[in-house]
């Protein structure tokens, strides 16, 4: 019977369609009825019954039983009922009465849902003009609501709330905030973004934080739409201790790019004088492919950061930067001008004006095969005193000529070939123990030899590779000041390269040997082992390495690094640099555990004592962080830093997060215990409290409760 009784509905409900709803065709518009039983009176009332759907124009309507009158071209709807808009609106009723169209009309016991997010059930709900929605005796919220838990985390209860679709705005008569069901606040005019708004102008979530160095601070942030592509949101701040901050943001995109100016002025009791910050950040489009980056930061002083709640820094650099990146080519010129907020450094007698350019093209010789690439770099540095040495200022100009070409053998060996000449030329002023310009031109040759070799077996792969360089570079002649390359490092990652000086004021020199092993075991269980072991022989180390770097003797330290993948979230990272004596140089070891809801990660570090890279006693330092989430949608989280060598915790802190659908909380506490001559000791504590759902403020994280049964 199922059969025969489908098609025979679709046709019955298109032929009185047609013949009983001419408004419809009469404004060419595309609509559609189906209903278990369709009857027709001469009077022009149609009545359709059981499972009711209406099409028409994008929008979809459900119903036990609709009613539509021809002579006055509405529709009586009997529910429950299931209206569901263009935009993406959910409507809910027990009884209605709508236009033919379905834009305008009143839905009795109803409730609609905003964008997936706001909930609001009113007595009545009024449709008007398709953009206005008039809801009485209302209660609107986020919340999940349950039948074994109806009351909400808050709700807003209201007499009446004014949706107006083409402003995006949702409009509150004598509103009352409850929290679990405790009213908090009344509010007799409240305005508040709908879920489909990005950008209006009012008030942000506040921000609530307590610190011993200031006191209780409250930030109440506004923001003001400027326009399609502009804004600018004012945060005043104000303190316990009597101090007054008025921060802002300033944001402005173009068709070529955008800008964004942030700043705080700030008037306390900490320090004598007004304080405060201004950071600039700009992206620019420019002809040719090139694009213009701006970062642009100046502070009042080195504890302003820490003293309000910002990230903290003690250097701060202007840059701007003109660059462009292709598959074969790389184009850069920066100008950055530096700030120390060290109470050890001067300003005076920083190199604070750096200017740098660089080209680099790599290409492929059809006639000699392999990869080629050239660099063109300039750089230079001033400081602003004009002292004979420590005022000294310096610029370069160099070149640099690369190829090389690989082959791998039948037996697996790859064997690689490596030539090359870089050139500079050095200017020093302000400088009586440099003997002045300066030139020097270094050739380099070099042959790799690898070996890759795998072995498998019914439980493991395992994965072998052997590799030595044999390197050459002529002598560098080291007749201007370091500058660049005084802090380098000797770590897997340069291992086997040319060069592990950090800048172009030093090259490596000689004849020399980097050799090292390679070890993978890749287990069908899912765990996974890795090992690299290596040292640099050289006939002719340079004299400028630093000693921790261990690599001032013919033989340079050993080299080790392990890592170990379980499938249980346990990673185990570690480094040693030791000499032959088995003598420590440096060690770290890096453990992360993720599993379920824990995630933690610790990190020891030992370094030993080296005058020449300002370090004149040993480190021995731990870093640990854990986050853990709770029962339901509660997280821990914890921070600990703390020095071995003196005995003393450098920082802590601890916070707990609530997150769900439709609230955002946030308790922070944290401690530093660092001092400088311009940074003291702090602890603070940061609290945030936010409603979800409004706008699309959607949380980035947390679950929609669920309901029982």
């Amino acid at each position: 019977m199922h059969w025969l009784w489908f098609p025979m509905r679709t046709f019955a409900s298109i032929a009185m369609l047609l013949a009983m709803w001419p408004s419809i065709g009469a404004a060419q518009s595309e609509a559609t009825l189906i209903a278990d039983r369709i009857t027709s009176q001469r009077t022009g009332i149609l009545n359709a019954e059981g499972n009711v759907e209406v099409l028409h124009n994008g929008r979809r309507l459900k119903a036990t039983r609709v009613v539509y009158d021809r002579q006055t071209d509405s529709i009586e709807l009997t529910g429950p009922i299931l209206l569901v808009d263009t935009d993406g609106t959910i409507l809910t009723a027990e009884s209605a009465e709508l236009s033919s169209d379905l834009r305008d009309g009143i839905l009795r016991s109803a409730r609609m849902v905003l964008d997936q997010q706001l909930q609001i059930a009113a007595q009545e709900i009024h449709r008007v003009d398709e953009r206005y929605i008039q809801a009485l005796r209302t209660v609107s919220s986020a919340c999940q609501v349950c039948d074994d838990d109806p009351t909400p985390l808050w709700q807003i209860r209201a007499t009446r709330i004014i949706h107006d679709k083409d402003e995006q705005q949702l409009y509150y008569e004598n509103a009352v905030l409850d929290i679990a069901g405790l009213p908090v606040a009344y509010v007799p005019r409240l305005r508040l973004p709908d879920g489909s708004l990005r950008r209006a102008t009012g008030f942000l979530v506040p921000v609530y934080r307590v610190s011993d160095r200031v006191g209780t601070q409250i930030t109440l942030p506004y923001f003001i739409r400027l326009g399609d592509t502009s804004d600018l949101t004012f945060s005043p701040s104000f303190t316990s201790n009597d101090s007054f901050t008025l921060g802002g943001q300033y944001r402005r995109a173009f068709s070529f790019g955008e800008v964004q100016l942030d700043f705080a002025y700030t008037t306390d009791q900490l320090v004598n004088g007004p304080r405060g910050f201004v950071r600039g950040l700009g992206r620019f489009d420019l002809p040719l492919g090139f694009e213009l980056n701006l970062d642009v930061e100046d502070v009042s002083d080195g504890g302003y950061y820490r003293d309000y709640g910002l990230p903290e820094t003690d250097r701060i650099d202007s840059t701007a930067r003109i660059s462009r990146v292709r598959r074969d080519e790389f184009v850069s010129i920066d100008g950055i001008y530096y700030t120390s907020l060290r109470s050890a450094e001067s300003n005076n007698t920083l190199a604070r004006r750096v200017g740098e350019a660089e080209y680099i093209r790599r290409f492929r010789p059809d006639w000699i095969g392999g990869i080629a690439e050239l660099r063109f770099s300039a750089q230079g540095h001033a400081r602003p005193s004009d002292t004979d040495v420590t005022g000294r200022d310096m610029a370069r100009l160099g070149f640099e000529g690369s190829w090389q070409r690989s082959e791998v053998f039948r037996n697996g060996l790859v064997a690689t070939g490596m030539l090359g000449v870089s050139g500079d030329y050095h200017i020093v002023q302000q400088d009586s123990t440099s003997p002045g310009d300066a030139s020097r031109i270094v050739p380099r040759a070099g042959v790799e030899l690898r070996l890759p070799m795998i072995r498998r077996s019914a439980t493991a792969n395992n994965l072998l590779e052997p590799i030595v360089q044999v390197l050459w570079s002529g002598k560098d002649p080291r007749v201007v000041p370091n500058e660049y390359s005084l802090l380098n490092e000797f770590d897997e990652g340069n291992l086997f390269t040319f060069d592990r000086f950090a800048g172009q004021d030093r090259v490596e020199q000689g004849l020399r040997a980097n050799i090292g092993l390679r070890w993978t075991r890749y287990a069908e269980s899912g765990w996974k082992l890795g090992a690299t072991v290596g040292r640099v022989a050289s006939v002719d180390p340079h004299p400028d390495f630093a000693e921790s770097m261990g690599m001032q003797d013919q033989l340079s330290d050993w080299l080790t690094s392990v890592r170990l993948d379980l499938p249980s979230g346990l990673n185990v990272t570690a480094r040693a640099q030791t000499q032959a004596n088995l003598l420590v140089n440096k060690a770290a070891v890096r453990l992360r555990l993720t599993r379920g809801k824990l995630d933690m990660a610790g990190t020891y570090t030992w370094l030993r004592p080296d005058i020449a890279v300002g370090r004149p006693f040993e480190t021995s330092e731990f870093t640990a962080t854990a986050n853990y989430g709770l029962v339901g949608d509660f997280k821990l989280r914890a921070g600990w830093q703390y020095d071995l060598s003196a005995e003393a915790t450098r920082s802590d802190s601890l916070g707990l997060s609530y997150q769900n659908e439709c609230v955002t909380f946030d308790l922070s506490l944290s401690r530093s215990y660092t001092t400088s001559g311009n940074v003291a000791p702090s602890t603070s504590y940061g609290i945030l409290i936010q409603l979800d759902g409004f706008g699309t403020n959607r949380p980035t994280s947390g679950q929609r409760r669920q309901c029982r049964g």
